[in-house]
Formats: structure tokens, sequence, C-alpha cells
């Protein structure tokens, strides 16, 4: 930690969110939010993020009053409905024929929030995503050979998941991965953690 530095600890237990993290440089923790991730009757996709990003950051911060803590979010939001993690292979296969030929926003809510200081801070990253049309066995094949069941949306754009799409829309290139790391930085250094 440098010199006048708050500890930094990452609310997730997401290994995206820490490997974008880490490119930062800045030393950090990692802890588990512990939070219920079900929706609220009638949430929309957006308030669903937020709301979590914002819990997953104060349940941290409750453990380490003294920290910066960093809590993330992300929600696929096809037509106003909230698409989460598939986490197996069946739900991935539907949500990737739902999605195909569609325009997906990816809602990824960033929350920094240190108890000690009272700082709080939340953001939102939309990033628009324009899928292909997909056939059966590009989706067979996409998902046997990377297996994102553990991403929202079941793709997976770092990766082979480009493959399945014609356009990306955003202003954080990296709010599609899990962190948006430019409102990131601006935000853990309003909070008081030197970057550079």
């Amino acid at each position: 930690m440098q010199e006048g530095s708050r500890t930094l600890v990452l609310g997730s237990t997401s290994r995206y969110r820490r490997e974008l993290l880490q490119r930062l440089g800045v030393p950090f923790d990692v802890a588990a939010p512990e939070v219920d991730e079900t929706p609220l009757a009638g949430e929309r996709p957006a308030e669903l993020a937020k709301r979590l990003a914002l819990a997953k950051a104060r349940a941290v911060a409750a453990r380490f009053p003294q920290a910066v803590v960093i809590g993330s979010d992300q929600v696929a939001d096809l037509d106003g409905e909230s698409l989460g993690k598939p986490g197996n292979h069946d739900n991935a296969v539907a949500q990737l024929n739902r999605m195909s030929g569609k325009s997906v926003i990816f809602q990824t809510a960033l929350a920094v929030v240190c108890a000690e200081t009272g700082f709080e801070q939340l953001d939102l990253a939309a990033v628009r995503v324009q899928f292909r049309r997909l056939g059966a066995e590009e989706i067979e094949a996409y998902l046997r050979k990377e297996e994102p069941y553990d991403c929202a949306g079941s793709a997976k754009s770092e990766g082979l998941g480009i493959a399945l799409l014609e356009a990306i829309d955003n202003d954080d290139p990296t709010a599609l991965v899990g962190l948006p790391l430019i409102r990131t930085c601006r935000m853990i250094r309003a909070a008081g953690v030197k970057v550079l």
C-alpha cells in the first residue's frame, strides 16, 4: 500500500473482476460479500444491478470499516427483463437463443464505500451489445468450447464470445467483462486510494 492510501478491498468472488482490478497495480484484498442476489418483484435490470452492487460494498465495508470497498454487479437486460448467470448448459442455450439477433444492454453497476469516512458512490455503465443471428450449431459449439455458465448473458466478449456479436457500444471498455475500470479509478481515487 502506498503511503497515505487506504486499503482497498474487492467485495466479490468473481475471478473476472479480480483479474481486471489487478490491471491497476494497486494492492487489494478480496472478500465475499454474502448478499442475497434474488431480484425483487418488478425490479428493473439497472435497478437490480445498482442495488446489488451497493449491498455488496456495504456488506464488506461493515467488516472492513477502514477500507475502501468495491462492490459490483452485472445484469443482462433483454427488453427490460433481467438475465443473470445461466449456471448450466441448458440455461445458457436458452439465453443465447433468446438473445440471437437482438440488442441486449449489460447493466454493470459499481459501488465504492468506506464506512469509516462515510464515503459512498454508485455508478452504472450500460453496455449495448448487438448479437448476431445465431444458429443452434454455433450456440452449441460456443458453449462447449468456452462454458460461460458463470457469466450474465452466457457470453464472454473477452474470449470466443466475441464471435457471437455484431457490435458493442460503451464508454468504459472493461464494463462488459464485469468491472468498469475508468469509473473504478475515478471512484477509488475520490475515496482515498492512490492509483498512480
